[in-house]
């Protein structure tokens, strides 16, 4: 078993290393160039900036802790913003604003509709 291990090893080794060939008079084969093109991703439109802005607008004010006063504390602005201008991102912030307080909406109604689902089961 050993001598057939070390008999293939060397057979590969040979084999790797261009002993195996039949001499200094064979032609090369085919040089194979490859060549990589790197490549920008698609540029995206100012809506879809925007609505970047818009979503992590969203995000911002949905993780707002527990005693946030929007009287008194700033939201940060998020990096998709900085493009804006102030006027586009005060929109933005709206209608950021406005996503967070439909999805905070619609979880609460969720919400209500499991409790009124137990409590028909309940009964």
């Amino acid at each position: 078993m050993r001598r057939t291990t070390t008999a293939a090893l060397t057979a590969v080794l040979f084999a790797l290393s261009g002993c195996s060939s039949s001499g200094s008079d064979a032609e090369p084969g085919p040089t194979v160039t490859a060549t990589a093109t790197v490549t920008e991703p698609p540029a995206l439109s100012e809506a879809e900036q925007t609505q970047l802005c818009v979503d992590a607008v969203a995000d911002v004010i949905s993780s707002r802790p527990a005693g946030f006063d929007p009287e008194t504390g700033e939201d940060p602005k998020p990096a998709e913003c900085n493009h804006l201008s102030e006027s586009d991102y005060l929109d933005a912030y709206m209608e950021g604003l406005f996503k967070s307080n439909e999805a905070a909406l619609e979880e609460r109604q969720r919400q209500r509709d499991e409790a009124e689902l137990r409590d028909q089961q309940d009964q």
